[in-house]
């Protein structure tokens, strides 16, 4: 494994397991699962409803728990001052930590800066080893990070051979915030598996297209964020450390970029509408 290091000195992972849309009576067996494949980076959020069986995989790892690197996201409808402390205190509970290495903010929308101001005070406490941000343009990062006492020290965003957030990584290297990338198979879409040149570096090395994408991304200094249910593939997930992209197979990948998400865009106001139903439709949802 491979790891970076925060601008507090806190290490983390390179290639983290993320239990995002993993159905809750599965995570706890896909978490052990992924321990035993050697996976010591975690990744729940609280709007995935899963961190009370992220918690019980991680004990039945039986793993001490100082060898893991857990992560949580707050949901935005638990975002301000106090609501923020409450909600990661709750997740806390769930995943049976006494602390945490590293909560977010999950989305850049609500009361954003009252919610870091909790983390904020929770990492001078010493519950939380490091903060950070997720889907936060670069203005929306450089401001709460100009405004506050503790700049963000990680952001996750969407990152992948078609969405490959050139001028974003850049800014955040130069300003010393970590990436990690979401959805780095771009859940499958456009045929992503099955990309012609993915699959002839692939073949050049003897790996899948999985394998190459997520070595790209470490090969950038980017954490990448892997799921999967099965057991054999979070072994391949993690084997992407016995080789290394030529500079002309990094420049090939580069051409794949259509600087566009697969996803939606978190500048366009229909977004943050689409947000606003989402928090109304989980509202009594624990």
């Amino acid at each position: 494994m491979e790891f970076t290091t925060l601008r507090n000195g806190v290490t983390i992972p390179m290639v983290g397991y993320g239990v995002f849309q993993i159905p809750e009576d599965e995570t706890a067996r896909c978490v052990r699962e992924a321990i035993e494949a050697g996976y010591r980076h975690i990744d729940t959020a609280q709007s995935y409803f899963n961190e009370r069986q992220v918690g019980e995989g991680i004990r039945e790892s039986s793993i001490d728990r100082k060898d893991l690197f857990v992560t949580t996201k707050v949901w935005i409808s638990h975002y301000g001052d106090g609501k923020t402390r409450e909600s990661v205190e709750d997740s806390l509970r769930k995943l049976g930590t006494d602390y945490l290495d590293l909560v977010l903010l999950h989305q850049p929308f609500n009361d954003r800066y009252g919610a870091w101001r909790d983390l904020e005070r929770l990492y001078d406490e010493g519950k939380i080893r490091a903060i950070g941000v997720s889907n936060f343009g670069l203005d929306q990062l450089n401001d709460l990070g100009a405004f506050n006492d503790v700049a963000p020290m990680v952001n996750q965003v969407e990152t992948n051979p078609l969405n490959q957030q050139i001028e974003t990584h850049d800014w955040m290297a130069a300003h010393n915030v970590a990436q990690e990338a979401w959805a780095p198979f771009g859940e499958g879409r456009n045929n992503l598996f099955h990309n012609e040149l993915l699959a002839q570096i692939g073949e050049a090395h003897g790996k899948s297209v999985a394998q190459v994408i997520l070595r790209w991304l470490t090969q950038r200094g980017i954490v990448a964020l892997a799921k999967s249910t099965h057991k054999d593939r979070m072994e391949q997930n993690l084997d992407i450390f016995d080789f290394t992209l030529t500079d002309d197979e990094m420049a090939d990948i580069a051409t794949l970029d259509t600087k566009t998400s697969l996803f939606f865009d978190h500048r366009d106001p229909e977004t943050v509408e689409m947000f606003v139903r989402m928090v109304k439709a989980r509202e009594g949802r624990a």
